[in-house]
């Protein structure tokens, strides 16, 4: 989604509180968010073929209401965002509920082209599978802000076979006791709600984890590489 609509559709929930509906002409809007009425216009209907807002009619005016979907989407951002100022200054953490994957965490680290760069770059050889967490209500927009931090660069690689693909890591702190990495893959099965960590030994057996638990990740300077 443009971050130009997005910027609109916080404008719409701004301008409808507290009743959760917003009536408006096009010349109305215009005024308000400081852009073309043929801006506006474009806006809303984009927004609405998304799925976010819905429009009625009513007279010579309309009517804007956010839809559920649309909530959703301003909760994200709004978790994301509170998560960023909110947290104790220097601190970078998250918190996920573990949760068994679909098993190809063993096979793409047991690729050597993955395996002999985490050794290299991470110091650690992997253990042979990944720990999947499920981020908890409050940290839905972590991901996209790891994304967005200095990490290091595993490359991607061709086999004889197939094709890998790049993947960036951040080394991190599991429970406060045991260090390992995230890793980002750029193509990857999961959502923005999952992340997946590696470690040099099997995390769920150091740490007794069971699925279900609550596991804290603590984010630790990554010099790019």
């Amino acid at each position: 989604m443009k971050g130009t609509l997005l910027l609109t559709l916080c404008r719409i929930a701004e301008l409808s509180a507290p009743t959760g509906e917003l009536s408006y002409t096009t010349g109305d809007l215009s005024s308000k968010l400081g852009c073309s009425q043929q801006t506006v216009s474009r806006h809303l209907i984009n927004l609405e073929r998304m799925g976010y807002i819905r429009r009625v009619r009513v007279a010579r005016r309309e009517s804007i209401r956010i839809t559920a979907e649309g909530q959703q989407l301003l909760a994200r951002l709004y978790s994301s965002l509170r998560w960023m100022f909110e947290r104790p200054p220097g601190t970078l953490y998250f918190e996920g509920v573990l949760f068994t994957g679909l098993g190809e965490g063993s096979y793409y680290v047991g690729q050597e082209g993955y395996r002999k760069q985490l050794r290299s770059k991470l110091g650690f050889d992997p253990y042979p599978g990944t720990l999947n967490l499920r981020l908890r209500q409050g940290y839905e927009g972590v991901k996209a802000t790891l994304e967005g931090l200095p990490s290091i660069l595993i490359d991607g690689f061709r086999t004889k076979d197939r094709s890998f693909g790049p993947a960036k890591c951040l080394r991190v702190v599991v429970n406060d006791s045991v260090e390992a990495a995230v890793i980002l893959a750029l193509r990857s099965h999961y959502g923005p709600d999952v992340v997946e960590l590696v470690a040099g030994e099997n995390l769920r057996d150091r740490l007794n984890l069971k699925d279900g638990d609550t596991v804290r990740v603590r984010v630790t300077a990554s010099t790019p590489q």
